[in-house]
């Protein structure tokens, strides 16, 4: 009995050795919390490469630690946000930004939403119209007469 004792415990201090392991803490050190607010910020509006859609500053990849490490140094080295932002694209490629950038290539990610608003609008103002015309359109002489004809009929009845 004291044997699976002390194997239940060595199990479990392996199983919690693993975890502690897996789980690795990163630790900055900011001097000023301004620059510590960038980092943040700048490491959530960055998407890990590996982990398709999720930040860098959420992602265990070893690519997204290495781009906070990145970012990190480049803060202390007192570039700006856009400068970061632009090594990053530079390095990794348009994928990481949450929110691509306006260019010639983006034109129509960015203007297609708006466009099919427009669209959409338009079409249903057009139909709006038409139906409105063809309810206050007048009857012609022809259908003047079959409509009264069909009212005397019902009346005969």
């Amino acid at each position: 009995m004291a044997v699976i004792r002390w194997m239940l415990v060595a199990m479990a201090l392996m199983l919690a050795a693993g975890l502690v392991q897996g789980a690795a803490i990163e630790v900055r050190e900011f001097d000023d919390p301004v620059l510590e607010k960038r980092y943040h910020s700048l490491t959530a509006s960055m998407r890990c490469p590996t982990c398709q859609n999720q930040a860098i500053n959420d992602s265990d990849a070893p690519v997204s630690g290495d781009m906070r490490d990145r970012v990190y140094l480049l803060l202390q080295e007192g570039r700006s946000d856009m400068e970061i932002r632009d090594h990053m694209v530079q390095r990794f490629g348009d994928y990481i930004l949450y929110n691509p950038r306006l260019e010639g290539r983006t034109y129509l990610l960015w203007g297609l939403p708006a466009v099919l608003v427009v669209a959409g609008a338009v079409l249903v103002m057009l139909l709006v119209r038409a139906r409105r015309n063809a309810s206050l359109r007048a009857l012609s002489d022809e259908e003047r007469r079959r409509l009264e004809t069909l009212i005397n009929r019902g009346e005969g009845q």
